[in-house]
């Protein structure tokens, strides 16, 4: 079965991107959310087998969100998305608990090389 994944990010566009890598290669994008609040409600009612997480957004910024989801449940896996030059925010969410970090603009091997280090 498809390891599920729930893509969360502000931009459209990179929700786009990000869905395209993951479903060419075998992985279901079963939820987008444009931002953290909705990011922790969706992770609630679909259980994901991981989520990629944007770290600047509205309403409730991606490590925020993480550690709510963390605190929801801890065995959650989550991928942090960020442009360059973010590295503090990075190092935060590393602690909170992200399992790994991808860079904008995304590099479909980056992106499949993190999401197989967390979900295998």
């Amino acid at each position: 079965m498809a390891k599920r994944i729930l893509v969360v990010d502000d931009a459209a566009f990179m929700r786009m991107m990000l869905k395209d890598i993951l479903t060419k290669n075998g992985y279901e994008v079963v939820g987008e959310a444009p931002d953290g609040e909705k990011a922790v409600d969706m992770y609630k009612e679909l259980n994901p087998d991981l989520v990629t997480m944007d770290i600047t957004m509205p309403e409730k910024d991606g490590i925020s969100a993480l550690k709510e989801i963390k605190s929801l449940d801890p065995s959650a896996k989550v991928i942090m998305c960020s442009a360059m030059g973010q590295q503090a925010m990075v190092i935060e969410a590393i602690q909170a608990g992200a399992k790994d970090f991808i860079v904008k603009p995304f590099q479909a091997d980056r992106v499949l090389e993190a999401v197989r280090k967390a979900i295998g």
